[in-house]
């Protein structure tokens, strides 16, 4: 912390902004940054630069705004704020749901990026910042220049959806577009990086660089290589336990992996990032069916490797995208298969319900080996919510993992990662790494209650709170409520629960098995059967945590937490609105969903 005698009180909220929402790597850079500017400033005995320039002048800065659910926005931000800031530019970073809106007005130059979650819908973070620009309240921004980097998956229709409605918005508010919107498919790097190498130019050339003190900052120490999606730990599996019967309708397993040697760290709440590997029968099958050498040597960029090789490491086959569903049409002449990707209904039933290889059965294409390659989209690791604790479990980390495999066609189909973890025998290596959460972390205060919604795999990270909240003797209440088809065959972690109930780790837990009666029922119905008590834990100060299907479960738990504000707080639906958004932006309501 500063200490206020050397900081004007006219500043001490300018310096609260800035470092507002900022993550520890970032905090580390402006440090470095302030004390160049205070060498140089020392150096030549000069008045501060600011007393000199006008207003206008002064206001002047890049401010990214992101919003990320998996942490790749995230990512992506950090590292344009990063290569501005090496510039000297006068550069603020700000997750959305940190950024206080009132201040759109009197931005001049403003970058976005933004993930996309679920059908072009904008990812929690953000919800109140896109709510916020898309309403009559937002301001004209005639002043502004900006651009737009949205972060998507093309095997949804609505590709990039959100940030395409940004770009559109901030256009019709009278801002200044700088750059088309970037639209980054799950390969990032294409698109993000030229966007980058784009908008750090048109930052430079906005601020004016040359009138702006820059800072030579010399690292306090080396800095280590380190663990990441790039350069995963190859971590050996302890276990691989089924954990509901044979007669279930799920195949749902309990992973155990070491992380011995790694010196890798994790919170509840976190995320195991895991690549994958595909089967190889279905990579022999894609091979076959398109009549191509295995071992055909293929060069990419500069990288050559076997066809097999790419398709059995390096690219996507479980999972259709638009762009290539479109480059297989013309390939094919089919315009039976154009029709369907025309039109959203239909491109989204074939895109949910086919593979690479049914396509290339129904309507066969000459493929040559590089330009199959090209056209597919590369494989990308997988996050799964931690199901652990290391104050329980130590060098260990833990998954819930649902084996995803169905028949088509009298043929077997599955899904990539989830088949290749279910396959994995104990003491088998596969490469990992941490993907961090702060969205989604345990009150600092361990005296406050927490509410936990997680039916199916969604109760993972909930296993790892009760764990950490054990360990740490929070003295807080713990409130579970967990949905799955049936009580015999499908009740995760039973005896767990039991035992935390019986230990006392566990104050409440509220089951709901929805095939076990002729009416189904769900954890959005036991959230509306405890409505009284569910609103006067939040009031008392309560988190609420919800993980799980975002499509579905999600929007229906969102409702009915709407509707016990209104049942139980006396609001109408536009308050129950600001209710909940009052309790997200306090941190008070997160969501982990997928």
């Amino acid at each position: 912390m500063l200490s206020p005698s050397y900081l004007p009180e006219s500043k001490h909220s300018l310096v609260s902004d800035l470092v507002d929402g900022l993550e520890p790597n970032a905090l580390s850079w402006l440090s470095g940054y302030f004390a160049g500017v205070a060498q140089g400033r020392q150096a030549v005995r000069a008045p501060a630069v600011v007393a000199a320039v006008p207003n206008t002048a002064v206001a002047k800065q890049l401010t990214i705004i992101y919003g990320s659910q998996t942490g790749n926005a995230k990512r992506v931000a950090e590292s344009l704020a990063e290569r501005s800031g090496a510039l000297g530019l006068n550069t603020r970073l700000v997750r959305a749901d940190r950024y206080a809106t009132r201040e759109l007005k009197d931005e001049q130059l403003l970058y976005i990026v933004m993930s996309t979650q679920g059908d072009g819908d904008p990812p929690d973070d953000s919800l109140g910042f896109v709510e916020f620009l898309s309403s009559r309240r937002a301001p004209k921004l005639p002043q502004l220049k900006y651009a737009v980097l949205g972060l998507g998956d093309s095997s949804y229709p609505l590709f990039c959806g959100v940030s395409q409605r940004i770009d559109a918005r901030l256009e019709e508010l009278g801002a200044e577009r700088l750059q088309e919107a970037g639209t980054a498919d799950l390969d990032i790097e294409t698109v993000a990086l030229p966007w980058q190498d784009k908008a750090v130019d048109q930052a430079q050339k906005a601020l004016k660089q040359s009138e702006i003190p820059t800072a030579s900052v010399t690292p306090l120490r080396p800095v280590p290589s380190k663990i990441s999606r790039d350069q995963p730990f190859l971590a050996e599996l302890v276990l691989n336990q089924a954990i509901t019967a044979r007669d279930s309708i799920k195949d749902i397993r309990h992973l155990e992996i070491s992380l011995e040697g790694s010196h890798l760290d994790y919170q509840p709440g976190d995320a195991l990032g895991v690549w994958p590997t595909q089967a190889a029968t279905l990579v022999d099958a894609v091979i076959s069916i398109l009549g191509l050498n295995a071992e055909e040597a293929v060069e990419i960029n500069g990288v050559s490797r076997p066809l097999k090789e790419w398709l059995g490491h390096h690219r996507e086959l479980t999972l259709l995208t638009k762009p290539f569903l479109l480059a297989h049409a013309q390939l094919a002449g089919s315009a039976d298969l154009q029709k369907q990707i025309s039109a959203v209904e239909t491109l989204k039933n074939l895109l949910d319900t086919s593979q690479l290889i049914d396509v290339l059965k129904k309507y066969p294409a000459a493929w040559e080996a590089t330009a199959l390659v090209k056209a597919l989209r590369p494989l990308t690791p997988r996050l799964y919510s931690i199901a652990s604790s290391q104050a329980a479990v130590d060098a260990e980390v833990h998954l819930t993992l649902a084996h995803i495999e169905y028949e088509y066609e009298e043929e077997s189909r599955w899904g990539c990662a989830s088949h290749f973890l279910s396959h994995l025998n104990e003491g088998d290596k596969l490469p990992v790494y941490i993907e961090e959460n702060p969205r989604f972390r345990l009150p600092a205060d361990s005296s406050r209650d927490v509410i936990m919604i997680g039916p199916g795999t969604g109760v993972a990270p909930f296993r790892a709170f009760v764990q950490e909240r054990s360990a740490n003797a929070a003295s807080g209440r713990n409130w579970l409520f967990f949905g799955n088809p049936n009580f015999s065959s499908d009740f995760l972690y039973q005896t767990e629960w039991q035992r935390a109930l019986k230990d006392g780790d566990l104050h409440r837990l509220d089951l709901a098995f929805s095939r076990d009666q002729a009416d189904k029922v769900y954890v959005q119905d036991k959230l509306l059967e405890s409505a009284a008590d569910i609103y006067d834990w939040i009031q008392a100060g309560a988190h609420v945590y919800v993980c799980g299907d975002a499509s579905r479960m999600a929007k229906d738990v969102h409702q009915a937490l709407l509707q016990i504000a209104q049942t139980e707080g006396g609001f109408d639906q536009d308050q129950a609105r600001q209710w909940l958004d009052d309790l997200a932006m306090q941190g008070r309501y997160a969501r982990d969903v997928y």
